[in-house]
């Protein structure tokens, strides 16, 4: 099973407000979800992000792989720079 951490839209019509959740790749954008990460506000000024970063770095420690604009809003949050840290930590 590939799993991806992507944004699940909620809130309603022109007012879109979205989740950050790891979800089988197969599945679709609204579909059945494996963990909520957090959420994500761009209606906000500034956009509003809530991620849960610990939850985020064992997702991506087990091999989930982002999509385009979570990758961006992780990137932001200091999460991968973490992740990429760790990663030559362990390789040593």
């Amino acid at each position: 099973m590939a799993v991806k951490l992507r944004l699940t839209r909620m809130g309603a019509k022109k007012a879109p407000r979205y989740r950050i959740v790891a979800a089988d790749s197969r599945s679709p954008r609204d579909g059945r979800v494996i963990d909520t990460l957090g959420y994500f506000n761009p209606t906000a000024q500034p956009a509003e992000v809530h991620l849960d970063a610990e939850k985020a770095l064992e997702w991506l420690k087990n091999g989930a792989q982002p999509t385009d604009t979570v990758r961006t809003i992780l990137s932001q949050e200091g999460v991968l720079k973490r992740y990429h840290e760790e990663k030559k930590a362990s390789k040593k």
